[in-house]
């Protein structure tokens, strides 16, 4: 049997998540591979989940017309979390559950274009979120690069007009202080924008997944 965990509520009844990623945050420890907590169907991880209507999958705080509403913050969760508990090229297709009526309305054939919409103005949120610290990151390194120039030929300046401990100690702090500078550039450029890359582009891999909504199984 797969694991499955409850979420919030979001409308009648609550919202079931179905596979591994469900348990996260339960403090359950699962000692099976994370491929055989989940269905396969033609090769593909399914990310399922059950509803038990339509607007238990949206935040109902979101005035926007339907295929533009925001996901219920735990199904995002879930889905993300699912996909990342995988190796990025590994397939996936999202499966909603719900209720046969639901399942054959209007609004009920649109949940693929609505959770498409959500994960794309994600993906375009975290690419502006990425220029951002780029532009960030370029313009510290720049200011960190001119620091330290101005401390080596200050220090080396120093040193030449008397070589004694004072200007000895004076040049090395004028050293580290330049080097000091580029502490913010390096964080920028070599650690943040990894995190916000990879966030990017599982939000983009989610907007593009094939998405299918069906009836309960009784």
């Amino acid at each position: 049997m797969l694991p499955m965990r409850q979420g919030s509520p979001g409308g009648t009844g609550k919202i079931i998540f179905i596979g591994s990623a469900g348990l996260h945050g339960t403090g359950r420890l699962v000692m099976r591979s994370i491929e055989s907590l989940y269905r396969k169907e033609e090769g593909k991880i399914l990310i399922e989940i059950k509803l038990g209507s339509i607007p238990q999958l949206f935040n109902t705080f979101d005035p926007a017309p339907f295929y533009e509403k925001e996901l219920d913050r735990d199904a995002e969760t879930y889905i993300v979390d699912t996909v990342n508990d995988f190796h990025a090229k590994t397939q996936f297709k999202i499966v909603i559950y719900l209720p046969p009526e639901a399942a054959a309305s209007e609004q009920g054939q649109k949940i693929g274009e609505a959770v498409h919409n959500h994960f794309a103005y994600r993906t375009l949120v975290m690419e502006r979120k990425l220029r951002n610290r780029i532009r960030y990151g370029r313009f510290t390194l720049l200011l960190g690069l001119s620091f330290l120039l101005v401390s080596l030929v200050a220090g080396s300046y120093l040193l030449s007009v008397s070589n004694t401990l004072v200007t000895q100690l004076a040049a090395d702090a004028l050293l580290i202080t330049g080097w000091a500078a580029m502490w913010e550039p390096v964080t920028v450029l070599l650690y943040q924008l990894w995190p916000i890359l990879k966030t990017r582009n599982q939000y983009r891999k989610i907007s593009a997944m094939e998405i299918d909504v069906r009836p309960s199984p009784k």
